[in-house]
């Protein structure tokens, strides 16, 4: 007359739907405080993000570099040279 559940069942079946819904907000919880940490690593972390240069290069070295590693055109690298041998 129950449906088969019984008044068992139907507080089982609730209960795993309570477990579930905190386990959802607990991870998501999780997950945001991650997610803030890394981001907030990145942009405060490393020479780059405060204006600095690693010890012992020259802004040619760093342009070089930056070419190197495909961050910059030749011509985008000529120019830039030009501007500071000048």
């Amino acid at each position: 007359m129950m449906g088969g559940f019984g008044f068992g069942g139907t507080m089982l079946l609730g209960g795993l739907v309570m477990v579930a819904f905190w386990a959802l907000v607990i991870g998501g919880a999780i997950w945001l405080v991650v997610t803030l940490a890394r981001s907030g690593q990145s942009s405060t972390g490393g020479p780059a993000s405060t204006g600095a240069r690693p010890a012992g290069q020259t802004p040619l070295d760093i342009l070089k570099l930056r070419y190197a590693n495909g961050e910059i055109t030749k011509e985008q690298f000529e120019e830039q040279k030009r501007d500071l041998s000048a």
